[in-house]
């Protein structure tokens, strides 16, 4: 906030990028040789000689591994091959032996077809022109940090990216940030998408990105979101009234008898591709909401789960059959949650 600005702060600002991995005082745009060497042959030490990573085919890059006790800010990346979801990002906090953030990396930044530019501008995820990426959502850590880029691609892909800081003492409550991604296609007859499950320990979910391909006619989100929550189990203590509804829009996204795009900070909706195009059969929707204003809080456990529901005839409701991916964006003080087994490349490619 603006009123921020005017205190005094006993924090250390830095930042990990190519030009100075370690984050370290007066370390930066040190490099001799680098990723950009050739272009800055004339000109030498200080002049932009490692602006990017390679990552190569089948490795895992690590673009910082930081000791220490403070939060990440902002994050920043984008990547020369347009790779989408065979780039997946991996974050590690404490130590832990599994990532609190297993995702693609167009999915973190909900933009998983990558290939199509659209603008969104939210309060705690930024896409912006060409493929800037950009995340805002605070990220504690006690003794320190790791991020990852897998590259399950056939070729080398330059990553750029700067992640920003603060060294800090933190409260002793604050929480870990997790996000954890899934993909079901299709989703079996009358099955809800689940979304979120056996999340243990104390915290607030934030935020969802949904990457929905519709393989019906007519209108898809009639499906309500449920939030299970410490203790629930057959039925939720929160049940949304409709997929749109839950995004913050209203019957449809439909101005005018056409679906309307629209990015504000706290929730967006955007399509991807034109059916009537050449082989392009399927539609896809992006969705983001954000729960910054209003968490749900969870004391011990929590899942969440959406249904995938159209229309028949005679004003009958259909379940679908629908191609969904998701990100649940969530804090905690558990770093013991089990996800899923992470998806073949083949099985979260998209067609």
């Amino acid at each position: 906030m603006l009123s921020n600005l005017t205190l005094k702060k006993n924090i250390r600002t830095f930042s990990v990028s190519p030009e100075n991995l370690t984050g370290e005082k007066g370390q930066g745009g040190k490099a001799v040789t680098g990723s950009a060497s050739h272009a800055a042959r004339e000109l030498g030490q200080g002049w932009k000689v490692n602006p990017y990573l390679v990552s190569q085919p089948g490795e895992t890059t690590v673009l910082a591994d930081i000791k220490g006790q403070g939060a990440v800010k902002h994050f920043w990346i984008t990547d020369s091959a347009q790779a989408g979801r065979l780039l997946i990002l991996r974050i590690y906090f404490d130590g832990q032996k599994n990532p609190a953030v297993c995702v693609p990396l167009s999915d973190f930044f909900c933009n998983a077809a990558y290939t199509e530019y659209r603008q969104l501008s939210s309060l705690a995820i930024c896409v912006n022109p060409k493929r800037g990426l950009n995340c805002y959502f605070e990220m504690p850590y006690f003794k320190g940090f790791r991020f990852e880029i897998e590259n399950r691609g056939t070729r080398p892909c330059s990553i750029y990216y700067q992640i920003d800081c603060e060294e800090k003492e933190i409260p002793a409550d604050s929480l870990y940030f997790h996000a954890q991604f899934r993909r079901v296609n299709p989703l079996p007859y009358m099955q809800d998408y689940v979304i979120l499950d056996n999340v243990k320990g104390n915290g607030q979910y934030v935020g969802t990105y949904l990457y929905w391909g519709v393989k019906s006619n007519g209108w898809w989100g009639e499906g309500e979101i449920k939030f299970f929550l410490d203790g629930d189990t057959d039925f939720p203590t929160i049940c949304g009234t409709g997929t749109e509804d839950y995004i913050c829009g209203a019957y449809n996204f439909d101005v005018d008898g056409k679906y309307t795009e629209f990015t504000t900070p706290y929730s967006g909706m955007y399509k991807v591709g034109k059916t009537d195009e050449t082989y392009r059969a399927q539609r896809y929707f992006n969705m983001y909401r954000w729960h910054i204003t209003d968490p749900v809080y969870f004391k011990s456990d929590l899942k969440v789960t959406i249904q995938a529901l159209g229309w028949r005839s005679d004003g009958r409701y259909l379940p679908l059959q629908d191609d969904i991916s998701s990100v649940a964006y969530w804090y905690s003080d558990n770093l013991e949650d089990e996800y899923p087994e992470f998806p073949s490349a083949n099985d979260i490619e998209i067609i």
